[in-house]
C-alpha cells in the first residue's frame, strides 16, 4: 500500500457500526420515546429480536478497551446489578410481540464472564421462556480466558451457549503486559479441545496495533490462532480514543506503532489467514469457507449489527439490558444510562432508564442502508438498493452526500471503481472503506467537530 495513501487516509471516520454514530444520540429521546419505539419495532423489519446483555464488570481494566466497563466493588452491588437487569427485562418483554422470534441472543461486558455460569443461564431462561427462537439461534458470549478454569467452560456450554468468542488479543506476554491484560488461565489448547469436543463453534478475537507489537510477533500470534483452527479469527484494529477512555494514555507512554507498522500487522495477519484457506468478511473477520458468513458474502447479503456480523436468516432488531446497553431499532436508537448506581435506582423505581436516543429521519434510514451495504459487502449496486427500498435511485442518492468529485478522487487514489450504477471498493483497498462511507454521509460532513479514532 503506497505510503501517502495510509497517511492520507489515516484521519478519524466513524466506525459505522451503528448509523448515526452513537455520539449524534440526544436526551431529547425519553423514556417514553423508548417505549414507543419498542411497539412500532413489532410490525418493523428485520422481523427477529436480537438481545444484548451488559454485564460491565472486570477483575481489571485493560488499558486498550473503549467499552463501557468497570472494576468490580463488591458482591451487594454486583447482586443488585443482576436483579436489575432482570426487571428491566421483564419490563420490556411484554411491549414485544410474542409471535416474534428470538435469532440471538449476545452477551458483552466489562466481561460477561465474570458473573457464575448460574447467573448468566438464569437470565438466558426468562428470555427463552418467553420466545421461541429461529431454527440455530445464535447464543453467544464474550470470554475473557484469564479467569476461567476448566469447569468454567464446561458449564458455561452446558447452560446453552452455542457461539464463544475467545478474547485472546494476542498470544505475545509481553504485549499483554503492557496492554494490562492478563494471560490465558486454561491452556488455549485444553480450551479449543472442551469446545470441539461439545462441537461449539468459536472465534478467536486479536486486537493489532498494541505496543510492543512487531510484524514478526504478531506473525507468531496468527500462525499459533491458524493451529488451533477456530471458525473464525477476528482482528480488531485499536482504536485510539483517549478522551473515551483516559486509561489508553497509558499505552501512549509505552509507545503505539506508527501508522505504516500497524499497516503491516494487518496485511500480515491477512496473508496467512487468506493462506492458510480462511476467507476474508468485512473490516476483521477471517471464517472458514463453510461458514454461513463466507456464503452471505459472496451473494452481497452480508449483514451487521451491533452484536457484528450476520447473515439476514440471524439479524434482528437490537433490544439492549443493561447499563450503557444500546437498542437499535429499526427506526431509533435507544441507550441505558453510563452510571450504574443510576440505572439500578431507575429500574427498580420501575422506570425505563434511558439516558439519550435518537430517531432517524427517512433520508438517515436510507443512509443508513447505503453506509452498512458498503461497510458488509465492499459494493454498492444502486439498483439493487433502489429494488430493496422501493425508491428511484435518484431518491436514495439524494439522501446522500453524493459527489462525483469526491468519487473522482478515490477513483484516482485505486481505492474505487464507480459508474452511474455501482460503486466498488477494490479488494486491495478495503482498508478505506470507512472513508469512503463517510464521504456519502451528511451528517458527518456536517459536523466535522466531532472526533473519532482514525481509519487505519
Amino acid at each position: 500500500m503506497k505510503q501517502e495513501l495510509l497517511k492520507k487516509y489515516s484521519v478519524p471516520v466513524p466506525r459505522y457500526t451503528s448509523y448515526p454514530p452513537a455520539n449524534f444520540f440526544n436526551d431529547s429521546f425519553t423514556a417514553q420515546s423508548y417505549k414507543e419505539a419498542i411497539i412500532a419495532s413489532n410490525t418493523q423489519d428485520p422481523e427477529h429480536i436480537s438481545i444484548y446483555i451488559h454485564i460491565p464488570f472486570c477483575y481489571q481494566l485493560c488499558y486498550y478497551c473503549g467499552c463501557n466497563s468497570q472494576l468490580f466493588r463488591n458482591d451487594d452491588t454486583t447482586n443488585s446489578y443482576i436483579e436489575a437487569l432482570k426487571k428491566e427485562i421483564r419490563m420490556v418483554l411484554p411491549l414485544l410481540d410474542h409471535n416474534r422470534k428470538i435469532s440471538q441472543i449476545h452477551y458483552g461486558g466489562g466481561t460477561p464472564t465474570s458473573q457464575p455460569v448460574s447467573v448468566l443461564k438464569a437470565l438466558n431462561e426468562i428470555i427463552l421462556s418467553e420466545f421461541e427462537c429461529i431454527e440455530d439461534p445464535e447464543i453467544a458470549i464474550e470470554c475473557h480466558p484469564g479467569y476461567m478454569d476448566e469447569l468454567y467452560w464446561k458449564e458455561l456450554l452446558d447452560a446453552g451457549f452455542n457461539r464463544i468468542s475467545i478474547g485472546v488479543q494476542d498470544f505475545n506476554k509481553d504485549v499483554l503486559k503492557a496492554s494490562n491484560r492478563k494471560e490465558t488461565r486454561t491452556p488455549i489448547e485444553d480450551i479449543v479441545k472442551i469446545l470441539q469436543e461439545k462441537n461449539v463453534p468459536y472465534n478467536m478475537d486479536f486486537i493489532y496495533g498494541l505496543p510492543l507489537q512487531t510484524p514478526e510477533t504478531f506473525a507468531e500470534t496468527i500462525k499459533k490462532a491458524i493451529e488451533l483452527k477456530p471458525d473464525r479469527i477476528v482482528t480488531f484494529s485499536y482504536a485510539h480514543v483517549p478522551w473515551v477512555n483516559e486509561l489508553q494514555k497509558k499505552l501512549e507512554k509505552a509507545g503505539l506503532p506508527a501508522i505504516e507498522t500497524k499497516n503491516k500487522l494487518y496485511e500480515t495477519a491477512k496473508q496467512l489467514l487468506l493462506e492458510a484457506g480462511y476467507k476474508s468478511i468485512g473490516l476483521d473477520h477471517f471464517v472458514l469457507p463453510e461458514d454461513e458468513l463466507y456464503e452471505a458474502e459472496q451473494t452481497k447479503k452480508l449483514h451487521r449489527n451491533f452484536q457484528g456480523y450476520c447473515t439476514r436468516r440471524t439479524t434482528g432488531q437490537v433490544y439492549a439490558f443493561g447499563v450503557t446497553g444500546i437498542s437499535q431499532l429499526a427506526t431509533a436508537y435507544s441507550q441505558n444510562s453510563k452510571d450504574l448506581d443510576a440505572y439500578i435506582h431507575m429500574v427498580n423505581n420501575g422506570e425505563y432508564p434511558i439516558a439519550k436516543g435518537y430517531i432517524l429521519s427517512e433520508d438517515e434510514q436510507i443512509t443508513r442502508t447505503v453506509i452498512s451495504t458498503l461497510m458488509c459487502n465492499y459494493a454498492i449496486n444502486w439498483n439493487s438498493l433502489a429494488e430493496e427500498l422501493h425508491l428511484s435511485t435518484d431518491r436514495i442518492k439524494s439522501a446522500l452526500n453524493y459527489s462525483q468529485s469526491m468519487l473522482n478522487e478515490f477513483e484516482r487514489d485505486g481505492i474505487i471503481e464507480y459508474d452511474e450504477n455501482h460503486i466498488m471498493i477494490k479488494p486491495e483497498a478495503t482498508l478505506f472503506v470507512r472513508n469512503v462511507a463517510a464521504s456519502l454521509d451528511k451528517l458527518i460532513t456536517a459536523n466535522s467537530e466531532n472526533r473519532y479514532s482514525k481509519s487505519i
